[in-house]
């Protein structure tokens, strides 16, 4: 590693190259931050396909081979799968070696990172940035340009895990984010507000327009207007990765959704009662909020939704 502010790594291991460990892979091969890329995958075709199209140079058939020499582990799996890579990574890795996670639940990677050898140095990261797209080929080297990542550090005071957070951020600057430090509470209980949240909605919404027995399937694809497109671009996106997320934030995502229901409640009476004040109040909040949203640089303000003309 080098004394620069893009630490460079001989060898660095993609375990899970999906949309986001590709991704990660092919911003990070562009910023000169490693000299080797290696992938890894349960599914073999998985880690073949990703060298086979250029976001790995190597494909490891195990993972102990893929971790042995390593210097940077990015661990970009489900969340549910960290607990038993975290054994692994006790009896295969290498010391030193600075290990991160892409991960949208944070506080269970932290727990479950505490159970790691001490010259291992996990930093869980999330970046705040996606499609529904999934696989090696929907990755691409700018998903994180100007896009948040949030670290959320263990407790742990010694120097060389210091560096390793201070190395980590690098990483993530070097990809194109912007990084904020918090704790693994606090980024559960926003992320639910932000991100987890309406992904349940999508799925929900989603699920009820296929249970309306009078509105036929084809009715709904036919019709469909911006508004459930877009829930429907969200409802695409991986289930295996969405159970996960629901299954290790489900406090911060049961209070969020608490807050949720009581506010759906308001509309509800505002509608049964003909509370034209009400309605527009709420709905004067949201366009201000989405205007806030634009304003920061988080979306585009182009007409459609971003859309072009062709409604894609």
């Amino acid at each position: 590693m080098t004394d620069s502010a893009k630490p460079t790594y001989e060898r660095a291991v993609i375990i899970g190259p999906g949309l986001i460990g590709s991704s990660l892979a092919l911003a990070l091969r562009e910023a000169g931050a490693a000299k080797t890329f290696v992938g890894y995958d349960k599914e073999n075709a998985v880690a073949e396909r990703a060298r086979a199209i250029g976001v790995v140079d190597e494909a490891a058939g195990d993972f102990k081979s893929a971790v042995q020499n390593a210097s940077l582990i990015v661990l970009a799996t489900p969340v549910g799968a960290i607990g038993e890579l975290c054994a692994q990574l006790n009896a295969d890795a290498a010391p030193g070696a600075l290990i991160i996670d892409v991960g949208s639940v944070k506080g269970a990677i932290v727990e479950a990172a505490k159970s790691l050898r001490d010259d291992l140095h996990f930093v869980p990261c999330h970046p705040v940035a996606g499609t529904e797209q999934s696989g090696p080929e929907a990755g691409f080297a700018t998903l994180f340009k100007d896009r948040w990542c949030i670290v959320t550090p263990l407790a742990r005071e010694d120097d060389a895990y210091k560096a390793s957070v201070t190395n980590a951020k690098a990483l993530w600057e070097a990809a194109g984010a912007h990084v904020e430090e918090m704790d693994a509470a606090h980024h559960d209980l926003a992320l639910a507000v932000t991100s987890h949240l309406p992904h349940l909605i999508a799925f929900t919404l989603v699920g009820a327009a296929d249970d309306v027995e009078s509105v036929a399937q084809g009715e709904v694809v036919k019709y469909s207007a911006g508004g459930f497109r877009d829930f429907t671009r969200i409802a695409a996106s991986d289930p295996v990765m969405w159970r996960d997320v629901f299954l290790h934030n489900k406090d911060a995502v049961l209070e969020v959704l608490g807050r949720f229901s009581e506010e759906l409640a308001v509309l509800q009476r505002a509608i049964r009662w003909g509370d034209g004040q009400t309605l527009h109040d709420i709905f004067t909040r949201g366009r201000a909020l989405r205007r806030a949203i634009v304003e920061a640089g988080q979306e585009t303000a182009a007409p459609n939704f971003g859309r072009n003309e062709e409604g894609h």
